[in-house]
């Protein structure tokens, strides 16, 4: 009796096994859908984007604070919750900084990882170019989980700053990869604008939504939880990636095209145009970020809440820029430019009205103005820096997100350091009028890509012998490993030819060879 019930159990377990063996590979098969698999890859790098800049903006509301309890100045009572109150009783005895230099110290922190980002992108680029874009997204992920982990955990300024620091380096090489693995993989100018418009409100989210987030957690729960919960959801994307994309798989990366070099794309007037406008545009949210709140509370008494939540209405207009952006774009995809001129004229004008305001809801609306402008100009100009590419040079795309990367960090870099500056040398309405009117004189130049449209990409091999037509830089492999043997079967069957005969397969193949190796036309 007992031996038929252990039987029956057996057999019950390799049932189920075997039905999870089946599940799993139907799940595998349904993976290996390209549909399935474009969305995978899209869903993988918005929320390493979403995760990158919530990880940007949760210290906002933490790190003023916490480094004033670090520097004695917070009473023992007034510790923020989940530290150690015996570790306190050791810091009182420290002397007390000046605010002044409380002030540097948090702007070199909230510096510190777009500084690093800026000196690692040439070489993160670079990098991407020579292996492709899972390999960095992965390392990126990986660095990004331990630098936030040690953010938790960090007691003192050194810790914080190393792990600000280590942000910078995952994100150089995180964001990098994953838009240009996103522009790689949508290959079709609009459906590329719609799958980089998704990632741009990702990005907007993670920004906007993670002041409060860390505010909320780190006054009920301590600093820690905050940068655990981001280290759990970075942990588990790189699973992801790990599991569905396989960037270890044997590829033969020896036999992927060389990307442009990133030091010529920088020269390209083209590029350096929309890279000049990535910078300008994103310089009122880098450099209000860090001073609007304390002119709130000294102009209009605004309270605590009030200055951690100004930023989240301002999401929705974002989403409707990218999404009336997008939608521009697949109708009249000529235009380009004017979206993105006119994001800038919007962000000018959003600029200038911002010192006008005089309470919560008043300053909202110029706000919403500035995030909506951003929308326009980003969702407009991203995809456009692929098209360069794809036009102009190698369909490779690591280094000329590298230098959308770097212009994005310039913004973020100087803000912390120089806002407050220009705000206590020459005031607040003029840091506002200063960047107002940047951005609108900046907005003719774009007209110089007007003509950008009008480029032709050459039809190359590429396009012609691959049965799945154009999909991304991997399709080099399978094209190189597909001439190597039609070469290996030419060389075998001329042996077998008249001379003559041969030589006219020679001249033929050599014909085809330069009609496809023509460069980008103009019309």
């Amino acid at each position: 009796m007992t031996s038929e019930g252990t039987s029956g159990l057996a057999k019950s377990a390799a049932e189920k096994l075997s039905e999870m063996g089946e599940r799993t590979k139907q799940l595998g098969t349904a993976m290996q859908d390209p549909q399935r698999q474009r969305r995978l890859i899209l869903f993988i790098v918005c929320i390493a984007l979403l995760l990158d800049n919530m990880l940007y903006m949760v210290i906002v509301p933490i790190i003023p604070d916490y480094l004033a309890y670090l520097e004695g100045d917070t009473a023992p009572d007034q510790a923020p919750a989940g530290i150690n109150s015996s570790s306190f009783s050791n810091r009182t005895s420290h002397a007390k900084t000046t605010t002044e230099n409380l002030d540097l110290q948090i702007g070199v922190l909230f510096a510190s990882k777009a500084i690093l980002q800026l000196l690692v992108n040439p070489l993160s680029g670079t990098f991407i170019d020579r292996v492709g874009y899972d390999i960095p997204l992965f390392i990126g992920l990986i660095v990004m989980f331990f630098s936030t982990c040690i953010f938790a955990f960090a007691e003192n300024y050194a810790t914080l700053f190393v792990a600000r620091s280590l942000q910078g380096l995952g994100s150089a090489f995180a964001d990098t990869a994953g838009i240009a693995m996103i522009a790689d993989t949508y290959t079709e100018e609009s459906e590329r604008s719609k799958a980089l418009g998704i990632a741009l409100a990702f990005i907007s989210f993670g920004s906007l939504v993670a002041p409060p987030f860390g505010g909320i957690f780190y006054e009920f729960v301590g600093k820690r939880v905050p940068f655990l919960v981001l280290a759990f959801i970075s942990l588990i994307d790189g699973i992801l990636l790990l599991v569905f994309i396989k960037p270890f798989a044997n590829r033969t990366r020896e036999t992927m095209p060389v990307g442009t070099p990133i030091y010529k794309l920088m020269i390209d007037p083209y590029i350096a145009v929309v890279a000049g406008a990535l910078t300008v545009c994103n310089i009122p949210l880098a450099f209000l970020e860090p001073t609007i709140a304390n002119w709130m509370e000294t102009t209009m008494g605004a309270t605590k809440w009030e200055m951690g939540l100004i930023w989240l209405p301002a999401f929705f207009p974002h989403v409707l820029g990218v999404y009336i952006t997008v939608k521009l774009a697949a109708e009249y995809p000529n235009y380009q430019w004017f979206y993105g001129a006119l994001g800038m004229v919007i962000i000018g004008g959003s600029s200038c009205t911002v010192p006008a305001c005089r309470n919560f809801g008043e300053l909202i609306a110029p706000l919403c103005g500035i995030c909506f402008g951003i929308a326009l100009v980003d969702t407009a100009l991203l995809p456009t820096l692929a098209f360069l590419v794809d036009v102009r040079y190698v369909s490779v795309y690591g280094s000329v997100y590298a230098i959308a990367d770097i212009s994005y960090s310039v913004a973020y870099a100087l803000g912390p350091i120089v806002a407050g500056q220009i705000v206590h040398t020459h005031g607040f309405v003029q840091l506002n009028l200063g960047m107002g009117l940047v951005n609108v004189l900046y907005a003719p130049a774009l007209l110089f890509l007007r003509n950008v449209c009008q480029m032709k990409p050459s039809h190359s091999e590429r396009n012609v012998l691959l049965e799945e037509g154009h999909t991304g830089l991997y399709d080099a492999i399978k094209l190189e490993e597909r001439n190597a043997k039609k070469r290996g079967f030419a060389s075998s069957a001329g042996n077998t030819m008249s001379g003559g005969q041969n030589e006219m397969d020679t001249f033929k193949r050599q014909s085809f060879s330069e009609e496809e190796s023509s460069g980008a036309e103009y019309s």
